[in-house]
C-alpha cells in the first residue's frame, strides 16, 4: 500500500517529522521498493573477516546488484573493510554513486559511512590516540581540531558519516570496549565528545553518537550483557553526554546500544529513541542501528518472533536505518507491509528523516564532481595533531626522580610492546581492526615503536631491545635475556600492556572482556624480575583499560617510575620517548580510576557514601590511583578558593582559585573543581567534577582561574523522576585529583527547587587570568 502524505500532514508531529516540500514530494513519488531501499545499507566487501559481532552468521545472502536495484540508503565501509587504494576506491565510488542515483529512480545517492574512533579507519590513514587517551588530555579544543582534520580526510573521499564518537561512560574496566570510551565522568565525556562532533561536522561529515544508551553498564563488564541501571543512574550518568552532544553539538546521527535495560532492548525502546531523544531533546536527525541490532531482536533478545516483527519493533521505537545491511528492513519489511503486519506510515516517517539528511548532504542534487586523483591521508598536520594529543595524554603515575632520564649511556628496552607498532593502536584502528586479517600487508604509514623513537630521541645512547615474553601466554623462557639486558644497562624501560583486537583476538577491544584486572600473561612477573636486578626501571603501560597496579606503584619492590599510555596512536612512540627524555612534560590525568582489583568492580568515583570503604564492610574498593590523578616534572599549589556565600538554585555562580607553578620547569596543570551536595532528597555521590581547565604555567608563575558554573551542573533526578536543582549546602574543592581537597569552600543554594529545562546551560565557562 502506498501512503500519500502532504506537506502539512494531519498525523501527529512525532509520527511524521518536519521536512522540506522537496522531501515530501519525493516520498509521495516513491514506490514501496524505492522507499525501503533507502532505509538499509549494504556491506559490499563483507567476507569472512570478523570485524563486527556475529558478522559471519549475519552475512546477507542478497547479491549487491539485486539489493540495489531500487537504490540504496547506505554504503557500508567501502574504504574500511579491507585494504584498498584510496584513489582507486574513490574512482569506483564516484561511478557507483552515479549508478545508484539512476537506480533509485529519483536521483538519490547513497550515504557512505566509515568508522572513525581513532581517525578514518582506512588503509594508510592517520591513526590517532584511542578515545580513552582523549579523556586523559582534558583538552576538548585539541580533540575538536583532530575531529576537523579527520572529517576533512573523510569528505575528500566522498564519505558522509562517521560512526563516532562513543559516549558510553566507563563503569567497569573489565569491559573490553573501555578503550573506545572517553572517561568515567559524564561531564568529561560530554565536553570532549561534543568537541569531536563539532570538529567532524564543521568539515561536512555527520557524526554518530554511540551507543545510545547504557551499553557500558553491561552486567559484569560482559559485552552485550543485560543492563540493570535504574532511572536515576540512566538519567544522571549515562544520558547527559548524549544530551549535550544533541543540544549543544547539533549532532546529526545517533546509533542504538545493543543491550537491554531492565529487560527492554534499546533497539525496541520507543521511550528512549523517540519520546526522550526527539520529544524532549528535540533531536531531528537520523537514528541508525548498530550492526545487526535489528535482527538481534529476534536472534539474541528473543523479543521478536521473526524478522518482520523485529523490523516493526525497531521502526516503531525510532530506528530509521538498518546497518550494515538489510537483514530485517529489506524483504521482511516489504513482506510485513504487504501482509498488513507493519503500517507503511512507519516507513514514511523514517524515510522523511533519511531524505532530509541526504538533502543536507547534497545527495538529492546532481553531482558533477570528479573523484580525487591523489590523496594524502597522513599529512604533516595529521602527524602534528597526533603527536600533540599523544603527548598530552600520557599520565605519569609514579616517579622517584628517575624521570626525565639524565642522558643514560645504555638503555635496555624490555617487554613485548617495546618494539611492536600494533601495541600503540586501539581496537578500532584500521591496523588492528582490519589489517590483522591481511598478514603481510604493510601499514602504509610511519609509526615508530618505542624502541625506534628512543633511538631517534637519544642518538648517543646504546639501546638494546629484548621482548622477554609475549603479551599473552605463560612462556617465561625470555626472562633470562631480559634480566641480562637490564643488568648491563643504566636504566631499563619495560614496555608492557595490551594487544587490541576483537572477539577473542587480543586482550582488549570489542568482545575482549576480562575476568581479571592483572596484566595479561606473565608481564607482571617480567617487570618484577627486571626490578629485582637493581637497575632503575621505568615501566610504560600501553593499554586499552586501567589495570590493578598496586604492586607497581606502592611499597618496596616498585619500579622507579610508571607511565600510563592509553593506546597513543601513530606518534605515541615518539611522544613516550620525548617524555622519558624530558623533551616533553607529562600533563595527562587519569580519566578513569586505577582499580584495586577485579573484585572491586564495578567502581566509579561517583559513588555514594556507602559505595566505598566503611565500617560496615570488610571490602575496600578504594582505587590505587584516583580519577584525575597525574604527576608532572614540576609541582603546583592550589590556594584561595572563593565562591559567593549563596546563590539561587537557577542561573549560575562563580568559583575562583589560584594555581601556581612551584617547581623549576614549565608545566600544565589540569585545574579540577569538585563538589559534594551535602544533603539531598536522594542519595548523592561523595564527589562530582563540576568543571576543569588546562592551564600552562612557567616556573614561579601563577594564575587566577574563574569557573562560571551553571547550577544545572548540580542537578539530579528526584523521587518524581524530574531533573532538578535543590536548595542546600554544596561543598566545593580543588586539588590534584578527586581525592585531594587542597583548597576548599562552600556555597548555599537558596530558593525553590529548580526544574532543569533545555534553557539551562550545560557547560562551565572558564576564564584564566595570569598576573
Amino acid at each position: 500500500m502506498h501512503v500519500t502524505i502532504s506537506e502539512n500532514p494531519v498525523h501527529p508531529p512525532t509520527l511524521l517529522p518536519a521536512a522540506s516540500p522537496r522531501v515530501y514530494a519525493l516520498v509521495n513519488a516513491m514506490t514501496l521498493e524505492q522507499k525501503v531501499a533507502q532505509l538499509v545499507g549494504f556491506w559490499v566487501d563483507q567476507g569472512d573477516d570478523v570485524v563486527a559481532p556475529l558478522a559471519g552468521e549475519m552475512a546477507t545472502s542478497a547479491r549487491y546488484e539485486e539489493a540495489t536495484v531500487d537504490g540504496l540508503g547506505h554504503l557500508t565501509r567501502v574504504y574500511g573493510t579491507r585494504p584498498v587504494d584510496a584513489v582507486e576506491r574513490a574512482a569506483w565510488l564516484w561511478a557507483e554513486q552515479r549508478r545508484l542515483r539512476a537506480a533509485s529512480g529519483h536521483g538519490i545517492g547513497a550515504i557512505v559511512h566509515e568508522e572513525a574512533l581513532t581517525g578514518l579507519a582506512a588503509w594508510r590513514a592517520a591513526t590517532f590516540p584511542t578515545p580513552l587517551a582523549w579523556g586523559a588530555t582534558f583538552d576538548p579544543d585539541l580533540v575538536e581540531r583532530m575531529g576537523r582534520a579527520i572529517g576533512a580526510s573523510m569528505r575528500s573521499l566522498g564519505i558522509h558519516q562517521a560512526l563516532a564518537p562513543v559516549l558510553d561512560v566507563v563503569r567497569d574496566p573489565r569491559w573490553g570496549r573501555v578503550d573506545e570510551c572517553i572517561a568515567e565522568d559524564p561531564y568529561v565525556v560530554a565536553t570532549i565528545a561534543t568537541a569531536y562532533v563539532r570538529g567532524l561536522q564543521d568539515a561536512g561529515v555527520h557524526a554518530t553518537l554511540k551507543h545510545f544508551v547504557g551499553y557500558s553498564a553491561s552486567q559484569a563488564g560482559r559485552n552485550h550483557a543485560p543492563v540493570h541501571a535504574g532511572l536515576r543512574e540512566l538519567s544522571d550518568v549515562f544520558l547527559p553526554p548524549f544530551e549535550m552532544a544533541v543540544r549543544d553539538g547539533g549532532v546529526r546521527c545517533v546509533m542504538n546500544s545493543y543491550t537491554d535495560i531492565d529487560g527492554v532492548p534499546v533497539a525496541s525502546d520507543e521511550h528512549l529513541l523517540t519520546d526522550l531523544l526527539r520529544g524532549e531533546w528535540g533531536f531531528d536527525g537520523v537514528v541508525v542501528s548498530d550492526y545487526f541490532a535489528v535482527a538481534f531482536l529476534e536472534t539474541m533478545h528473543a523479543v521478536a518472533a521473526d524478522r518482520i516483527e523485529a523490523a516493526r519493533l525497531a521502526l516503531t521505537a525510532g530506528i530509521d536505518v538498518e546497518l550494515p545491511s538489510g537483514d530485517a528492513y529489506a524483504q521482511p519489511l516489504r513482506d510485513g507491509i504487504r501482509s498488513g503486519r507493519i503500517d507503511e506510515t512507519l516507513v514514511d516517517r523514517a524515510l522523511l528523516r533519511v531524505l532530509a539528511q541526504k538533502e543536507e548532504l547534497g545527495l538529492l542534487d546532481p553531482d558533477d564532481s570528479e573523484p580525487p586523483t591523489e590523496v594524502d591521508l597522513d599529512t604533516a598536520e595529521h602527524r602534528a595533531l597526533a603527536r600533540e594529543l599523544a603527548e598530552r595524554s600520557l599520565v605519569l603515575l609514579s616517579n622517584d626522580g628517575t624521570l626525565p632520564l639524565a642522558a643514560p649511556r645504555r638503555i635496555a628496552v624490555i617487554g613485548p610492546n617495546g618494539d611492536d607498532a600494533s601495541a600503540l593502536m586501539g581496537c578500532y584502528s584500521f591496523a588492528n581492526h582490519v589489517l590483522a586479517h591481511h598478514p603481510g600487508t604493510p601499514l602504509g604509514f610511519a609509526i615508530p615503536t618505542v624502541v625506534e623513537a628512543l633511538r631517534a630521541e637519544l642518538p648517543d645512547a646504546e639501546i638494546t631491545a629484548v621482548s622477554g615474553c609475549t603479551v599473552e601466554g605463560d612462556d617465561r623462557s625470555g626472562f633470562r635475556a631480559a634480566v641480562d639486558a637490564a643488568v648491563d644497562a643504566d636504566v631499563a624501560v619495560v614496555v608492557v600492556g595490551d594487544r587490541a583486537g576483537l572477539f577473542g583476538r587480543g586482550t582488549v577491544g570489542e568482545g575482549n572482556d576480562t575476568e581479571s584486572l592483572e596484566l595479561p600473561g606473565v608481564q607482571r612477573q617480567l617487570v618484577e624480575a627486571v626490578v629485582a636486578t637493581g637497575t632503575p626501571v621505568v615501566v610504560v603501560l600501553l593499554t586499552g583499560r586501567p589495570y590493578a597496579l598496586s604492586w607497581a606503584l606502592d611499597g618496596a619492590g616498585a619500579p622507579a617510575a610508571v607511565v600510563q599510555a592509553f593506546f597513543p596512536g601513530e606518534e605515541g612512540g615518539t611522544a613516550i620517548a620525548r617524555l622519558l627524555a624530558g623533551a616533553a612534560s607529562p600533563s595527562g590525568r587519569l580519566p578513569v580510576s586505577l582499580p584495586r582489583s577485579a573484585g572491586a568492580q564495578p567502581y566509579s568515583y561517583l559513588q555514594p557514601p556507602l559505595g566505598g570503604p566503611s565500617e560496615v564492610t570488610s571490602a575496600d574498593s578504594t582505587p590505587v590511583r584516583p580519577f584525575g590523578f597525574g604527576l608532572g616534572y614540576t609541582t603546583f599549589r592550589r590556594t584561595d578558593l572563593w565562591a559567593p556565600a549563596s546563590t539561587a538554585t537557577s542561573g549560575s555562580f562563580p568559583v575562583e582559585v589560584t594555581v601556581a607553578n612551584t617547581g623549576a620547569r614549565s608545566g600544565v596543570e589540569i585545574v579540577q573543581l569538585y563538589a559534594h551536595d551535602v544533603h539531598a532528597s536522594v542519595v548523592r555521590p561523595v564527589a562530582q567534577l563540576l568543571g576543569y581547565a588546562r592551564v600552562e604555567l612557567a616556573p614561579g608563575e601563577s594564575a587566577r582561574v574563574r569557573f562560571e558554573v551553571p547550577t544545572a551542573r548540580l542537578a539530579f533526578t528526584d523521587r518524581a523522576g524530574r531533573r532538578v536543582v535543590e536548595p542546600g549546602r554544596v561543598d566545593l574543592w580543588v586539588g590534584a585529583s578527586v581525592a585531594d581537597r587542597e583548597t576548599q569552600g562552600a556555597i548555599e543554594l537558596t530558593g525553590e527547587i529548580h526544574p532543569v529545562s533545555a534553557a539551562d546551560a550545560r557547560s562551565v565557562g572558564v576564564i584564566v587570568g595570569k598576573g
